[in-house]
């Protein structure tokens, strides 16, 4: 660990044209401890950043020689772990997120205060101590695949930066999401950064046990408490004694267990079935769902008093098509994870592949990206996964998943364009057209322009095409092959 880690203070890097900003953060940088060098420039900055010296760096986004997201984009391709902050003004809050897309931990609004810019650049360190460790931890474990939190989007940093304020307070918290989006990762998160990482972390599935062994499963039971009790049970809240209990699918838990459970959260104790003597277990719980607890607490199947006990951090994971720009990292983890032990050999995304998969939903969230990739692997024939290997997606769509949502969005519209009057305006060309267009052109890009592959993929004749890239104004890419 470096010395401005262990102590709380770090090595900054202020990069901003105005002489006033770099004075002020220079003031109230220094006044926290922080050593704090300043640039006037781009460019200057860029040689600054390229000694690896600084742990975190305030980036204006307009300057002189290389911009705020120039810097950003240097940033990643390096590999540098040094936490970018950027600096913009209200007028250019459009480049501040395209900023956190491009890898920034945060963004800092002029005019700002002293204390604003010392608390950022306190939290910023933390962060970047937060991802030290997570990646010091997938070195050292290689932990299976779909147990490591991976993406950069602004979505999942607020849920790093969630995961590193809470994980040393032994605090209940529940994780929302929908299937698939990697709640359980959370949970791990979160007890790997704690003071508990040492001890068990036990995962329970509450939808995945039947009624009338979940309670057994948690509670442990004495030997003869039931019939098929040929032997004593700790349970898994004694299991988890020291560590962290996670608690999947809370919701499907049936209402008469909820209220022990929630005696045990109350008092520490836990009582076997069929036992008399209760024990104290010191353990942290954990939960998650992908259902709307409190739309069961109105209809009456969760307990409103188990919710409140439950939720004191509550952690909400979007869905991954609301954070695409996670799917291009994830796809190329997965390629590169499993294309050795799938096909004993190295397989790569082509830049087009990327392109699709980053155009698709994803309703299954990361769990279908991991799926769709090890079947294009085990499928695919080429060193190169390339749009044609992930054709089944469009079938997925097909199935009742996609479709449903678009031709929802498209009726939508048809409902709007009537009731502004243009049934008389040739509807159905305007409509027709507007599919049609991103279709031809999607697929004209995909064959860089040509048109015989171009029109096999779309099961027309090549005049057909050549008249509806006429009629349409399509520019072709690339060069024609007749």
């Amino acid at each position: 660990m470096s010395p401005s880690e262990g102590g709380r203070k770090a090595r900054i890097l202020v990069a901003d044209d105005e002489s006033s900003i770099r004075f002020v953060l220079r003031e109230a940088l220094e006044a926290e401890g922080h050593e704090v060098d300043d640039v006037d420039d781009g460019d200057r900055a860029l040689e600054a950043l390229s000694t690896g010296q600084y742990d975190i760096a305030f980036l204006d986004i307009r300057m002189p020689g290389q911009t705020g997201l120039e810097l950003l984009d240097h940033l990643r391709a390096t590999g540098s772990d040094t936490a970018a902050v950027v600096i913009t003004a209200e007028s250019t809050m459009e480049n501040a997120v395209e900023a956190m897309k491009r890898g920034a931990l945060d963004y800092l609004v002029k005019p700002f205060s002293l204390a604003e810019a010392a608390a950022l650049a306190e939290k910023s360190l933390a962060t970047r101590k937060l991802q030290r460790e997570v990646k010091q931890l997938r070195r050292e474990t290689r932990a299976p695949v779909g147990e490591r939190l991976i993406g950069r989007s602004a979505a999942l940093l607020e849920i790093f930066k969630t995961v590193g304020k809470i994980a040393a307070r032994n605090v209940p918290v529940l994780i929302t999401g929908e299937s698939g989006t990697g709640k359980e990762l959370v949970a791990r998160a979160i007890h790997q950064a704690s003071s508990r990482a040492e001890n068990a972390f036990v995962a329970v599935n509450s939808a995945a046990i039947p009624r009338e062994l979940l309670e057994s499963e948690l509670f442990g039971h004495e030997r003869g408490a039931f019939t098929g009790a040929v032997d004593s049970r700790l349970g898994r809240f004694r299991e988890a004694d020291g560590g962290t209990l996670f608690l999947d699918e809370i919701g499907d838990m049936p209402t008469d267990l909820q209220a022990k459970l929630l005696r045990v959260l109350q008092s520490g104790e836990v009582t076997s079935v069929g036992g008399t003597k209760a024990d104290k277990v010191d353990v942290r719980i954990l939960a998650a769902t992908h259902q709307d607890l409190d739309e069961m607490v109105r209809e009456g199947s969760f307990r409103e008093d188990l919710l409140y006990r439950l939720r004191v951090v509550p952690i909400a994971i979007p869905p991954l098509r609301d954070r695409a720009e996670d799917i291009p990292i994830l796809a190329e983890h997965f390629t590169h994870r499993y294309a050795n032990e799938l096909v004993s050999e190295a397989r790569f995304l082509s830049e087009a592949a990327i392109d699709y998969l980053a155009s698709h939903d994803w309703p299954g969230n990361v769990r279908e990206l991991e799926n769709a990739v090890k079947r294009a692997l085990v499928m695919s024939s080429g060193d190169m996964l390339t749009p044609e290997d992930f054709e089944f997606l469009v079938a997925t769509r097909g199935e009742g998943g996609d479709a449903s949502g678009f031709e929802s969005a498209l009726a939508s519209e048809i409902r709007v364009a009537l009731g502004s009057g243009d049934e008389a305006n040739d509807l159905h060309r305007k409509f027709i057209e507007q599919v049609e267009r991103p279709l031809l052109e999607a697929v004209l890009a995909h064959t860089a322009g040509n048109q015989i592959r171009a029109a096999a993929i779309l099961g027309i004749n090549r005049n057909t095409l050549r008249k509806k890239i006429t009629d349409l104004g399509i520019e072709l890419p690339g060069r024609e092959v007749s």
